[in-house]
């Protein structure tokens, strides 16, 4: 008797089920197995029966239309697309989903507001503009499939992020508009034929068996129209009155309906107008404008798209047997690979033989390649420029750099700016308003001129919908926010590009950020009986335990003849220096101030660092570092701006004045601990200034995550940038200028937005509502306006 392919339980003689897996067709034991297994092959996973080590969990039979979703809990199926966070009883999981169906913020809130109430479920974020939701949420009081059963409840499909699934959803919502649009759009066109003749009885006289002829044609014609290409706003209507919501869609759906079925009853009782053409033309002007919104939509978000397809699908593996070509994914740490000239890393590593440029411009914006050599660092979805490398894979695709960007990336578009929430609280109040008015036009009209009440009625329902309005910030700060990915700046949270725009003070760490941070050591004075190359040894045992720019001073080539020793209860102070012992005697290296030397015992220019035992002072040490060839302009640039800059150093060396007075900064704070920078960042916080912070090490950790905006450099340590707001990916602070000057275009272009999509309603709305514009040009105008605030917020990509 046969193994279950999936579960290895025996097959039941006679049993159909079965399935073909990589072009072999596999013996299943019963339709639960094959359901399972189907999912995972439907999700690029048939890896997954390469390299198992035991049986898949022998498949559940449930209702069919649940199948799919209950196989997501599968830990076989979860594992490409679920991350793990938190032990114990703070474990949680997080996913990324693609969703079908959004249309706009109402639609994000609808669901928010809706799986919010699931036990067990911390966080979701749904972004209209992506067509992604972010959850969190606790598996242990919670299934990954009950979360995809409540976006199905409210009438939305979601599925977990792949670019090639994201790819075909927006291939398929394509072809949905396309078809509903063509048939709008040919139905349209006879219809108004239609109306003309309807029309000609206005100046000839046309037999009455003519006129119900050309009625019944019309609606014959509108109704397909109605059924098809206008299911969209009903659908998106009923899911709103579900949850007791109003949206766009229900005032758009209030005016097709009505309209139609007013028509329908003149046309079967032959009695007052029929008003089919506006009515086709308002399904076909609406559906023209969603589809020019999901392509202006699509090409503002593609970017962390485009990241992804810029690791390659395969690499070359070699092993005992030689080269094999293997997918990208399967790729393990400590695997080696060959990387031929001119291709695409397949994943993060380093070079372990072979010398190349590599162009790292996706990650950090710089085009001139780099030179890397053997043991340098690289990462995936670089290219390799001129000659064959082999590489030992240090992290796993989805632990790679790249993997890293795209998750801060989303991040940062989850995180709504405050402008941002105000707008989608307003596009929803507004809809209530818009009911209201439109209540209060039909009335006026009832009583002044009934038969034009419906229709200046639903010339007001259509006009004023609040599409632009819900548009005019996620499309903005979607198109900037890819804009700096792709110039070298990934934010991590959504308000930086805000502060930019309001900040008046500039706070800069010293070394690392404002210099190179290659400190390198230029003399070494022995205040001791000791010699030079003894102290020199001692303070290179003591600082291998950092990694802090003047510990690796200690660990170059001028230190290089030091005698290598053995120090033990190593710990380093931070903000001061490092202690430990050796060979039983306890040494200090760090500060003059954390070894309270007298005035007299410092030198009076340079970095200075001093070694001392438990009694006396042992050596002195002179470092320098230069300053970034960009720190001066970067400066000059802020002060010209008008906002003051201070530099916020724990080194309290005459180095730090000299550097401070080189750059013409307007405040210096040397020889501060990480408590006293935060503590001067809340004083001047208290003073009404609004900062951002810029740093690199782990003493500056803690300001960076309290500053009001913070940046990151990209070869500082990784706590420093897990705690700031974003990251400077190629080390140049020019990038600060340009973030603050693009921020400054997305404030003007979102209020341009505003204006825009505010002006427009309140210039339409006494046209419509005095009966000067007919549902159809009403129709015309409110996707026009949308898509002006679409295209608008696009020239950020620029």
């Amino acid at each position: 008797m046969n193994a279950c392919f999936h579960c290895g339980e025996p097959v039941p003689a006679g049993s159909r089920y079965a399935l073909e897996i990589k072009g072999i067709v596999q013996p299943m034991c019963c339709p639960g197995c094959q359901a399972v297994a189907e999912t995972i092959m439907e999700c690029g996973l048939s890896s997954y029966y390469d390299h198992r080590t035991a049986p898949g969990i022998k498949g559940e039979l449930v209702p069919q239309e649940l199948a799919a979703l209950t196989h997501y809990d599968l830990t076989e199926v979860q594992q490409d697309f679920v991350t793990d966070s938190g032990t114990g009883s703070h474990r949680m999981r997080e996913i990324l989903l693609s969703v079908e169906g959004l249309t706009c913020a109402a639609c994000a809130w609808l669901i928010e507001r809706h799986l919010t109430g699931l036990a067990g479920l911390h966080y979701i974020n749904v972004n209209t503009t992506t067509h992604r939701a972010r959850i969190k949420w606790d598996p242990d009081r919670l299934a990954l499939s009950d979360i995809l059963k409540g976006f199905a409840k409210i009438g939305y499909r979601a599925y977990p992020f792949q670019t090639h699934t994201q790819e075909a959803l927006y291939a398929k919502e394509v072809r949905s508009y396309m078809f509903r649009l063509a048939l709008a759009g040919l139905g349209s066109m006879q219809v108004m034929m239609c109306a003309v003749a309807l029309y000609m009885d206005l100046f000839i006289s046309v037999e009455d068996e003519f006129m119900v002829y050309f009625k019944w044609i019309s609606l014959l014609l509108s109704t397909p129209i109605m059924i098809y290409s206008a299911q969209p706003f009903y659908v998106g209507a009923w899911r709103s009155l579900k949850q007791g919501h109003l949206s766009m869609d229900v005032s758009v759906s209030l005016a097709l309906i009505g309209a139609f079925v007013a028509s329908m009853w003149a046309t079967v009782f032959n009695t007052g107008e029929v008003y089919f053409d506006s009515i086709t033309m308002f399904v076909f002007f609406l559906l023209l404008g969603r589809f020019l919104e999901l392509r202006a939509r699509r090409k503002a978000s593609e970017s962390s798209s485009n990241l992804a397809r810029l690791v390659p699908i395969m690499a070359t593996r070699i092993d005992e047997d030689g080269e094999h070509e293997v997918a990208a994914k399967m790729l393990q740490v400590g695997d080696r690979i060959r990387v031929l000239a001119g291709a695409t890393l397949p994943a993060d590593g380093l070079i372990v033989e072979g010398q190349a440029s590599l162009n790292e411009s996706m990650l950090t914006g710089e085009q001139l390649p780099l030179l890397k050599q053997v043991g340098d660092s690289v990462y995936a979805g670089t290219i390799n420029t001129d000659a064959p490398l082999q590489i030992r894979v240090s992290h796993r695709i989805e632990e790679s750099r790249i993997a890293q960007i795209m998750r801060l990336q989303d991040h940062a578009l989850d995180d709504k700016p405050a402008i941002a929430q105000m707008a989608d609280q307003l596009s929803r109040h507004f809809i209530l308003v818009l009911l209201i008015i439109a209540a209060a036009v039909w009335t006026f009209w009832h009583f002044h001129q009934p038969e034009q009440a419906f229709w200046v009625t639903l010339a007001v329902l259509v006009a004023t919908c609040p599409c632009a309005l819900s548009l005019a910030t996620p499309t903005a700060l979607t198109s900037a926010t890819a804009n700096l990915t792709r110039n070298g700046i990934l934010l991590r949270r959504g308000h930086v590009l805000d502060v930019l725009t309001k900040a008046n003070r500039i706070v800069m760490d010293k070394t690392g950020t404002l210099t190179t941070g290659n400190i390198s050591l230029i003399s070494t004075t022995a205040l001791a009986e000791l010699s030079e190359a003894q102290c020199l040894s001692i303070a290179r045992a003591l600082e291998a335990y950092s990694e802090h720019p003047i510990a690796r001073a200690f660990r170059s080539k001028a230190a290089d003849e030091a005698v290598l020793l053995a120090a033990s209860e190593v710990m380093p102070v931070i903000g001061h220096g490092i202690q430990g012992k050796i060979a039983g005697q306890h040494y200090r290296i760090g500060s003059a101030r954390w070894l309270s030397l007298p005035a007299g015992q410092t030198a009076s220019q340079g970095l200075a660092i001093y070694l001392a035992d438990e009694s006396r002072l042992l050596a002195r040490f002179i470092l320098a570092d230069t300053l970034r060839p960009d720190a001066r302009a970067l400066i000059q640039a802020f002060k010209a701006a008008g906002l003051q800059t201070t530099i916020l150093t724990g080194d309290s060396s005459a180095q730090a004045d000299e550097v401070a007075r080189e750059l013409g900064v307007d405040e210096l704070v040397k020889g501060v601990t990480p408590d006293g920078k935060l503590a001067y960042l809340k004083e001047h916080e208290a003073r009404g200034d609004i900062n951002i912070m810029v740093g690199d090490g782990i003493n500056d950790a803690p300001v960076l995550a309290g500053a009001h905006a913070s940046f990151a450099m990209a070869g500082g340590t990784d706590l420093a940038k897990n705690s700031a707001d974003a990251i400077l990916l190629a080390d140049d602070l020019s990038r600060l200028l340009e973030a603050r000057t693009l921020a400054i275009r997305t404030r003007k272009i979102i209020q341009e937005n505003f204006a825009w999509s505010i002006g427009y309603n309140l210039l339409v709305l006494p046209l419509a509502a005095s009966g000067w514009l007919p549902p159809y040009v009403a129709a015309a105008g409110m996707s026009l306006s949308s898509l002006i605030v679409v295209t608008n917020s696009m020239r950020l990509n620029r």
